[in-house]
């Protein structure tokens, strides 16, 4: 049975500083009181992760309710400097998080449940949460304080700091869902999925297939920034004009182009484009919801640059490619900006591709790729003693 839905369409919609009003305006968690009873629920909702990498919810927590002894973890690092979804959520709405988490202990009949967030505002929503909740959850929960770089997300990573090791991406020869925390089958899920997976127990699959794509079903939370008059995290369908998102955020003059999936993303320079992985095709997709509008005064190949720099900044140094080859990446976007020439940046993005220990080499090739060729003119221009912030100012 789905309760009758009035008011709430979305995850801000449910927000509520406290469990009495969290209970007023959502309801009490919809036990299925069945392991396994929710997943043919997420398969029919069609829900993909939110966290960056868009895997199919289900098909993580079947593969983890296969084993025994389960450890689930809901994952709000949030490592990307310019995203502030996970950090609003748990602020605004911690409960629905936790519903979301016991949903999916349930579901994979869980021994162990962690939360996986930075000390500060979230972090204290959260425990502010758990202590209100004392009793009520099926499961405890440990949270487990995350550090603030850029890769502490990964899974690994996450599965690393759960275990009291430094939080760090390695190579993993098998799957987490089978073998995480300390050879445990773990189930690693962002918070906002699992806020939808406690809304689609609640509402059902059909209420979340409302908005979004058949393909991308629902909604997600976009950070948006850079030039725009009102900078915060909306909720949107997916599949929304990116035009539509930045007139909500208030786009204050032209754009250049548009950074979407964040420091891993990809430019957009046709605000028409669908935010959803068929529209941003090939190669680029909403990520972690991260969108930074950038005007054209500000030079997007010194942009691009900075962010590289920082890419290379935050490597693991565990592996050639992420200890050696960010970093030249770098440098040669760097060297682009006075009278360097692209080619090498081209090659250096095809050596790192595919060959580290986690992604964070692929996640950079593919935001230097995508700068080369959105910003093909500037870089021309600066071959020539010329750059547009310069010609604007």
């Amino acid at each position: 049975m789905t309760a009758t839905v009035t008011t709430i369409t979305g995850l801000l919609d449910a927000a509520a500083p406290d469990l009495a009003t969290h209970l007023a305006r959502s309801g009490p968690v919809p036990w299925r009181r069945q392991p396994g009873a929710l997943i043919a629920d997420l398969r029919a909702a069609g829900l993909t992760g939110r966290g960056g990498a868009g895997f199919p919810a289900w098909r993580k927590l079947a593969t983890v309710a296969e084993g025994r002894s389960a450890v689930v973890i809901a994952n709000a690092a949030e490592g990307e400097p310019a995203s502030a979804k996970d950090h609003t959520l748990l602020t605004r709405a911690p409960h629905l998080v936790l519903d979301g988490l016991q949903l999916a202990a349930e579901t994979v009949r869980a021994a162990e449940a962690y939360l996986y967030v930075p000390a500060g505002p979230a972090a204290d929503a959260a425990r502010s949460a758990l202590a209100e909740r004392a009793g009520r959850d099926a499961l405890p929960v440990t949270i487990v304080t995350a550090p603030g770089y850029f890769v502490a997300g990964q899974e690994s990573a996450v599965v690393a700091a759960v275990e009291g090791r430094p939080a760090l991406p390695t190579d993993r020869l098998e799957l987490t869902a089978r073998s995480g925390v300390h050879g445990r089958p773990t189930l690693v899920q962002n918070v906002e999925t699992l806020a939808h997976i406690a809304q689609i127990a609640r509402y059902g699959a059909a209420w979340f297939r409302r908005r979004g794509t058949a393909e991308e079903p629902g909604t997600f939370l976009a950070t948006v920034s850079g030039a725009v008059g009102e900078a915060g995290v909306y909720e949107v369908p997916i599949g929304i004009p990116l035009a539509e998102l930045l007139e909500r955020a208030g786009q204050v003059c032209e754009l250049q182009a548009v950074l979407v999936g964040g420091y891993h993303g990809t430019w957009v320079s046709d605000l028409s484009v669908p935010l959803s992985r068929k529209g941003l095709a090939p190669g680029g997709s909403v990520g972690a919801g991260v969108v930074i509008a950038l005007d054209m005064v500000h030079c997007g190949l010194e942009m691009a640059a900075e962010v590289m720099s920082y890419l290379g900044a935050q490597s693991a140094r565990q592996c050639g490619p992420c200890r050696n080859g960010l970093p030249a990446l770098a440098g040669e976007l760097t060297g682009l900006t006075g009278s360097g020439r692209p080619e090498r940046a081209w090659q250096l993005a095809s050596l790192v591709e595919g060959r580290g220990a986690c992604h964070h080499p692929d996640g950079a090739a593919r935001f230097v790729r995508s700068s080369l060729a959105v910003f093909k003119d500037e870089i021309a221009r600066h071959q020539h003693g010329r750059c547009v912030a310069r010609r604007r100012r």
